[in-house]
């Protein structure tokens, strides 16, 4: 698609269906830019949440929702009057309402996974790998699937017996004590 301004390509596509009469608005990044629309990536998340409360007031009118925090007090209809949560425990009490949103402002990423050190090497990593696999050996046992428990628990042996080898100092990197 070709911009509805210039001949550059489109990069906003916008369709606004009002009173049965459908409108397309076609912008190139520029011309995007001048009429005030945030390009996705540039917009911050207390827009986000504040545009898709805004989103979904009307929506939701239909269904009140009398969801509160036990933490802060705040309900759902405040945060989606306000955009913005009281405290941490919000995210766990809302977790179903927020869900879809977190997931399309992180462009498909629903947990926080952070960043490693580079000169940490991969303990880290290899530390967060351990962690997932017995959440999965958990959530095995609990499913009553004792195959893939089987595997995932030898797969922790193993890596465990790789992490005490690792650990021994070998022959080749011991040095020579000096007596003196």
């Amino acid at each position: 698609m070709k911009c509805d301004q210039c001949n550059k390509p489109a990069v906003v596509h916008e369709v606004t269906v009002r009173d049965g009469i459908k409108n397309e608005v076609h912008l190139c990044e520029q011309h995007a830019k001048e009429a005030g629309i945030v390009l996705p990536g540039q917009q911050p998340i207390n827009q986000l949440l504040s545009q898709f409360v805004i989103s979904q007031t009307g929506k939701q009118a239909a269904k009140p929702s009398t969801k509160t925090c036990p933490g802060c007090g705040l309900s759902f209809s405040q945060f989606r009057q306000t955009g913005r949560l009281g405290c941490a425990e919000c995210y766990q009490v809302f977790e179903a309402e927020l869900s879809g949103l977190i997931e399309r402002a992180q462009n498909g990423g629903t947990h926080h996974t952070g960043k490693s050190p580079k000169r940490s090497g991969t303990s880290i990593d290899r530390q967060l790998l351990i962690q997932r696999l017995v959440r999965e050996l958990d959530h095995a046992v609990a499913a009553e699937q004792y195959e893939r428990a089987a595997q995932l628990r030898d797969r922790l042996h193993s890596m465990d017996e790789k992490s005490h080898a690792d650990k021994q100092p070998s022959a080749a990197t011991e040095r020579p004590k000096s007596e003196g």
